[in-house]
C-alpha cells in the first residue's frame, strides 16, 4: 500500500482525527451496550446468505450436528414486507429458539460507509421484526474506488456508521473485518482495528486460510486482532471459507474438504485458547459448507 499522502489526503486525516475525538467525547462507547458473551472452544457460527432457497428444518439440522450456536441470517431492508422470506425466518426462529441457537441479522453494503441513512434504515427494519438477537454487519469500504484516493474519508465514514448503529439499538452489534485493519491508520496513534473494536460488541475476523499455524496461517493472520480484542475486552471470532476461490486456493478449505477442515478448526480451538477474546469459529457459508467434498 502506498502511504504517501498529498495535501488533500493530509487534510483528510486532520478531519478524521477531529471526528474521532468528537466521537469519543460526545458518544457512548460500545462497552456501554450489552457485550456478547465469548463462546467456549468448539463453538461454531455460520453465514446464511439465502434463506429463500434453504429449508429452515435443514438449516437447523445441519447447525445442530456441527456445533453451530449462531447463524448470521441475511435480511434485506424490505424484510417486513417480504412475506415469503419473513415466513421462512419466523420458522427458522422457532426452531432456533427450541435448540438454543442465536439468530443475528446479516447485512451490509460498501455504500453504507457513507450512506449512513441506508444502514440505519436497514437495522431499524430487520431488528423491528423481533426475529434477531442483534446485528451482524459486513461492510467493506476497501471495495470502493475511494479507498485508493481518499482512504481517510472512508475510514471516518465507516466508524461513524458503526457508532450510529450502536447508538440506534441496544442489541449487540458485530462486524466482519479483514485481519489487516491494524495496518490502517484511524487517527494519531490509532489503528482501524482498535477504532472498530471501540464501536462494536464483537468482531468476526476474515481469517481465510487453509492452515492452522505457521506463516500466513489462520492463527498467524489472526494473532493481532485476537490480542487487540483481548485488550479491549471484546469477543473475536475467527472464520473459515468453504467456497471455491480461483484466485486464492490457500484462502479456502474447498480443495481439502469437510473432514480436513473440521480437524483444522479443532486445532484452531486449541491454539486460540491462549487468547481470552477467542469466541469460536464462523464458517462461510451454509450453502457451500453443505456441498463440500467429504
Amino acid at each position: 500500500m502506498d502511504n504517501r499522502l498529498g495535501t488533500a489526503a493530509r487534510t483528510g486525516w486532520v478531519v478524521l482525527a477531529v471526528t474521532l475525538l468528537l466521537g469519543v467525547i460526545f458518544s457512548a462507547p460500545a462497552s456501554a451496550a450489552p457485550r456478547m458473551k465469548a463462546a467456549t472452544a468448539g463453538t461454531r457460527a455460520m453465514w446464511l446468505w439465502d434463506i429463500g432457497t434453504a429449508r429452515p428444518a435443514d438449516v437447523l439440522s445441519w447447525a445442530r450436528t456441527r456445533g453451530v450456536r449462531e447463524i448470521f441470517v441475511h435480511a434485506g431492508p424490505r424484510l417486513p414486507s417480504d412475506t415469503a422470506r419473513l415466513t421462512r425466518i419466523r420458522e427458522l426462529k422457532r426452531g432456533a429458539d427450541k435448540y438454543g441457537i442465536r439468530l443475528s441479522a446479516l447485512g451490509g453494503d460498501p455504500a453504507w460507509t457513507t450512506d449512513h441513512a441506508a444502514a440505519r434504515a436497514w437495522q431499524r427494519a430487520v431488528l423491528g421484526t423481533g426475529l434477531f438477537a442483534g446485528s451482524h454487519v459486513d461492510v467493506e469500504p476497501y471495495a470502493l474506488p475511494g479507498w485508493q484516493t481518499d482512504q481517510a474519508t472512508l475510514v471516518t465514514g465507516l466508524l461513524r456508521m458503526l457508532q450510529l448503529l450502536q447508538a440506534d439499538n441496544p442489541r449487540p452489534l458485530e462486524a466482519d473485518i479483514p485481519f489487516w485493519y491494524h495496518t490502517i491508520p484511524a487517527g494519531p496513534g490509532v489503528t482501524l482495528a482498535d477504532a472498530v473494536l471501540a464501536r462494536v460488541n464483537a468482531v468476526t475476523v476474515m481469517s481465510y486460510r487453509d492452515t492452522v499455524t505457521g506463516p500466513n496461517s489462520m492463527m498467524d493472520v489472526s494473532a493481532d486482532i485476537l490480542t487487540r480484542g483481548t485488550k479491549a475486552g471484546k469477543p473475536v471470532r475467527l472464520s473459515t471459507e468453504t467456497t471455491q476461490l480461483a484466485d486464492c486456493a490457500h484462502c479456502t478449505f474447498y480443495e481439502e474438504g469437510s473432514a480436513r477442515m473440521s480437524a483444522a478448526l479443532t486445532a484452531v480451538d486449541t491454539a486460540a485458547r491462549a487468547y481470552p477474546a477467542f469466541a469460536g469459529v464462523a464458517v462461510h457459508h451454509y450453502a457451500s459448507w453443505r456441498t463440500m467434498k467429504p
